[in-house]
This record gives structure tokens, C-alpha cells and sequence, in this order.
């Protein structure tokens, strides 16, 4: 069972009032609504018309909808069961404009539905290679996933357009980010109660009546609101289907970034839900990877982008405070309503990409703060610094200097669409060649009368770094080891040195401690304070009650002189 942090006001499985939970997804589609811009730019890259546009548009809300849907249900091995929602997954776009230019939107539908075939392959392995994805690698994709919004981000939090290969920025658009971004910032810190679940909601729509105010927000808007159908089918006469196995490499590539992006995501999702999380679970992120490879599916069944995780609003479920997994269907719900309403979906359309901007920054906040937590919350050495540092370097230099990566061959072009999809190549790569030749078994000899101690815990320390363990265990191990060979010595139990070996999985922390003597006491009770103040013996005694305390369980055995201590941490 997971322990719900005190600070979430509605848990993963709380179900918030229904008109609550509306207006939380709401606030949610206002935020997915940024990526909508993308199958706009994939059918504008290919010179197609509005109404191609205007149908990818509504069919990937559609898709949004049932993504989000099937993430949170969580039955029959379906989905992870968190509100983790779907948009147009941007580790998709580079693929997808190439399949476009190359043989029309058909071509981009129907390898869509074939990346996500794939993805549902990889969720039928991915749990087996839980070693591949230690804490600092998802850590590293989560922190990514924020980085890599940035340079969308601040464009247009600073009103940044771009026409005539001129950047202007007027001071309208930077008064609207200001004022929407202060909202939230202040709703979040601030205020009490209700109000603090809905601080995105409530700054856009300050952010959408400054616009209006200042201009930003003009009769060409009202008139494209105007002009909008109430309800409207998509026109399906821009549909069709067709394959190209050339494409099947970049499009595998698009599809494993997308996994290790949801594997992020979802690890973000459990950590912030159980305030005793250890570890990312990874049946369940399989589970979860199922949900996107078949909604992906989806995606190309009815002509919509590919549909990802959104790492944004998981953001914005942290700084809310709000987890339920009732809120998904609230989402789903809404966007699959929306994609058969284009004046609705039209507010999102002409929303001024200053409120945008001031949105992410907010969500982008917590997720970028969620990826360094869950690199920190195991002990790092050279190698796993260097694992966290190297790709992220790297990723980032996607965005700084994209003119590196201009002539890399196009069917590796995914890689480096992104500095997401770069960081997360490259840091599963690293630490799979960094594990070669890594001790799971160490042993360190302790002499009586001269190593205390220090040499205890700079044995374990550089042991537990090179591990990637967590550091309360090691420091369990390290009082008990201490604990137990000051009680051998003291009583002088030991005939020699003591040999102690260590060892490690991701699940178990194993002390063996080996001497030849007489084996130590480990009573189950803990001597009276009586008996300490009088029973030299006593004092020994409470020195094993001290060492079952730290273990999770404690086995002593004796053979030919041979005394065995055998020690067990959980991990």
C-alpha cells in the first residue's frame, strides 16, 4: 500500500466532488492545449490546407482523451492508474514531419499506429530490465522532460514572434506573462483552502482578461471564434493509410524516447503519491507504457499525432496538490467532448502565447525539482555523476547549438530532434557501459584494536555510492556492522581479524561478518537499566539488541570456530 504525503489534497485514489473534479480538468486541458500547435505545424510542413489542419487538430484531442483515459485505469495489466495525461508527444514531431514530407499525412497515420505497436512490444519486456533504469536515469529523463519545454517556454513567455526572420517582442505580451505568471505564483503560495487547487485555471483567466485589455485579443479572434461550428464531425474525407518500411527505424527510435519519456513521467507519478517510495515499479511503468503504445495506436487509426504522457501537467498535479485519478476521466472526457465542439476548442486555439508560456513555467517548475529529487535520493560516485552529468550536457546542446546535428543521417534524426530524446539515448547507453565490471560483492577486513568507526563508514560510504544505494540504508549498515564489531571486541570474542562482506542488488543489502571465536549475544529484548547500570554483560547484550534493531532480520551460526553474523537491510 502506498503512505499518502500530507501535503496532496486529493490522493490517486480520492475522488474529488464532480464539480471540483471538472474544474480540475479543466484546468488540465488549458494546459495539454499547448501541444496542440504541433499537428498544425506537421500539416503546415507538407503545405496542407486549414481543413486538414483543423481535423488533425480535433482527432488528436480525441486521442488526448482516450489516452488519458486508458493511463488511469489501471485493469487487466491496462495503464498505470495515475492522472499522468496524453498529448501530442513531442519525441514524435521529427518522425512525424518526416513521414508527412515524405509520402502525405496517410503515410504519417499509418506509421503512427505502427510506432505504437511497437511501444506496446516494448511494455511486454521493459519490466525485465529494471537494471537498465536505476534512479539516476530516470532521474536524468525527468529532469530532461522539463529542460527540454524551455526553449518553447520563454519564446513565449516573452511574447517572441517570428515573421520576417525578425524577433519582436512588444511589451503586451510581457505585461500578460508577468501578471499570469504572478496570479499563479501567488494563488500557489499564498492562498488557502480551495483556491490553491486551482491556480493555473484562475491565472489564465486573468491572463486572458489582461489580453483582452491590452489588445492582445482582437476582433480577428472573436471572428475565428465566430466563424466556428457549435458541433462538427470531422471531415473524414482527409483520411487514409499507407506503410513504408523505411521509416521503420526513425519511427522506432521516436517510440523508445516516447517510453523512456513515460517511464519518467509515471516514476514522478509514484514518487509523489507514496511518501515511502523507493524505487520506480516497474510492472506498473509497464502498464503504463502499454496505455501510450495503444493509444498511439489509436492515434493513427483516426488520423491524430502520435499521444504521449504530459510531463507538464503531472507538473502541475504536484503543484496543485491534487492526484486523483478521477480527474483523468474529467480530462478525457473533456478533450474527447471538445474534438466534436470547435467554438469550445476555439478558446484554446486563440490563446496568447504569453499565458502559455507563464503556464509551463509553473508546471516545468515542479518537474524539473521532481528529476534532481530523484537523482539525489540515492548516493552518488564518479561513475553515476558522470552517468547524470554527460547526458544532460549533451541533451542540452541539442537546443544551444542545433547546427551540430544538422547532417546526422536522417534515419537517426530522431535521436537528435530533441534534447530530451538525446539525454535519454545517451543515459541509458552510459549506465549500461558504466555497470561492466562492477563489483556486487565487496569485503573489508576489520582488526581489533585498530580500525573503529571511520573505517566502517568509508568502506560503506564508497561502496554505497558505487551502488547507487540509498543512503539511510547505509547508514543502518554501518551502525550495525559498528555496533556488532564493538561487542565482539569489547568481549573479546574474536581469535583474529574480522572479515566482513557486503553485498548488493537493487532489492537486498547483505552484511556477512566472519570470525573465528565466540559468537556474540543478540537478545530479542532489551536489557533493564537496572541490569546495565550493574551487569557488565548487560551492556553487551544491549549492544546485539542494538544490532536486531538497525537489521531487518539477523541469523548467527557456528561451525568449527566459525562464527557467521548474517545481516539483512531492505532496500
Amino acid at each position: 500500500m502506498h503512505k499518502r504525503p500530507p501535503e496532496l489534497i486529493y490522493g490517486v485514489d480520492d475522488e474529488p466532488p464532480f464539480l471540483t473534479n471538472l474544474i480540475l480538468g479543466l484546468q488540465h486541458v488549458f494546459l495539454l492545449s499547448v501541444c496542440l500547435i504541433f499537428p498544425v505545424l506537421i500539416v503546415r510542413s507538407v503545405g496542407g490546407t486549414p481543413q486538414e489542419a483543423e481535423f488533425m487538430v480535433s482527432m488528436s484531442m480525441l486521442a488526448a482523451g482516450i489516452g488519458t483515459m486508458l493511463q488511469a485505469l489501471n485493469r487487466r495489466g491496462v495503464g498505470s492508474g495515475y492522472l499522468c495525461p496524453s498529448l501530442c508527444g513531442p519525441s514524435y514531431l521529427s518522425a512525424s514531419i518526416l513521414a508527412a514530407s515524405t509520402g502525405g499525412l496517410p503515410l504519417l497515420f499509418g506509421m503512427t499506429s505502427v510506432a505504437g505497436l511497437f511501444e506496446v512490444l516494448l511494455s511486454r519486456i521493459l519490466y525485465r530490465l529494471r537494471s537498465l533504469f536505476p534512479p539516476e536515469v530516470v532521474g536524468v529523463i525527468v529532469t530532461m522532460v522539463g529542460i527540454t519545454l524551455i526553449p518553447v517556454l520563454i519564446p513565449n513567455f516573452f511574447g517572441q514572434k517570428t515573421g520576417t526572420g525578425d524577433v519582436i517582442t512588444e511589451s503586451s505580451d510581457i505585461i500578460v506573462s508577468l501578471i499570469t505568471l504572478v496570479t499563479i505564483f501567488s494563488i500557489s503560495v499564498w492562498s488557502k483552502g480551495r483556491m490553491k487547487l486551482y491556480p493555473v485555471l484562475i491565472g489564465m483567466v486573468v491572463g486572458y482578461a489582461a489580453a483582452a485589455a491590452l489588445g492582445l485579443l482582437n476582433a480577428s479572434h472573436i471572428e475565428l471564434f465566430r466563424e466556428a461550428s457549435l458541433v462538427a464531425f470531422p471531415d473524414r474525407s482527409h483520411f487514409s493509410w499507407s506503410l513504408d518500411i523505411a521509416l521503420l527505424f526513425p519511427f522506432a527510435i521516436a517510440a523508445t524516447c516516447s517510453t523512456l519519456k513515460t517511464v519518467g513521467d509515471i516514476t514522478t507519478c509514484q514518487k509523489i503519491n507514496d511518501i515511502d517510495w523507493k524505487r520506480t515499479d516497474m510492472k506498473n511503468a509497464s502498464q503504463g507504457i502499454l496505455a501510450d503504445g495503444l493509444s498511439a495506436i489509436f492515434s493513427g487509426l483516426v488520423g491524430a499525432m502520435a499521444q504521449s504522457t504530459s510531463s507538464s501537467n503531472v507538473g502541475l498535479s504536484i503543484g496543485t496538490g491534487a492526484t486523483s485519478r478521477k480527474i483523468a476521466f474529467a480530462i478525457g472526457g473533456l478533450l474527447v467532448f471538445l474534438a466534436f465542439l470547435p467554438k469550445l476548442a476555439m478558446i484554446f486555439v486563440i490563446m496568447p502565447g504569453s499565458i502559455m508560456g507563464a503556464t509551463l513555467i509553473y508546471s516545468v517548475s515542479f518537474m524539473i525539482v521532481a528529476g534532481f529529487q530523484i537523482i539525489t535520493s540515492r548516493m552518488l560516485d564518479a561513475r553515476r555523476t558522470l552517468v547524470v552529468g554527460i547526458p544532460i550536457i549533451f541533451g542540452i546542446s541539442v537546443d544551444i547549438f542545433p547546427h551540430l546535428y544538422e547532417n546526422v543521417p536522417h534515419v537517426i534524426k530522431p535521436v537528435f530532434s530533441s534534447d530530451l530524446a538525446f539525454a535519454a539515448v545517451l543515459v541509458v547507453l552510459i549506465n549500461f557501459i558504466s555497470r561492466i565490471g562492477i563489483a556486487k560483492q565487496k569485503r573489508m577486513v576489520l582488526r581489533p584494536g585498530i580500525d573503529d568507526v571511520d573505517s566502517i563508514f568509508e568502506f560503506m560510504e564508497k561502496q554505497g555510492a558505487a551502488w547507487g544505494a540509498r543512503r539511510e540504508v547505509i547508514y543502518k549498515a554501518v551502525s550495525a556492522i559498528y555496533e556488532l564489531f564493538e561487542s565482539i571486541t569489547t568481549s573479546k570474542l574474536s581469535k583474529g581479524d574480522i572479515e566482513v562482506d557486503v553485498s548488493f542488488d537493487e532489492f537486498n543489502l547483505d552484511v556477512e561478518v566472519r570470525y573465528r571465536g565466540e559468537p556474540p549475544e543478540l537478545p530479542s529484548m532489551r536489557p533493564e537499566e537496572e541490569d546495565l547500570l550493574m551487569d557488565e554483560a548487560a551492556v553487551r547484550r544491549l549492544s546485539g539488541f542494538i544490532v536486531k534493531g538497525y537489521a531487518n532480520s539477523v541469523k548467527l551460526d557456528r561451525k568449527d570456530d566459525v562464527c557467521r553474523v548474517r545481516l539483512h537491510f531492505d532496500h
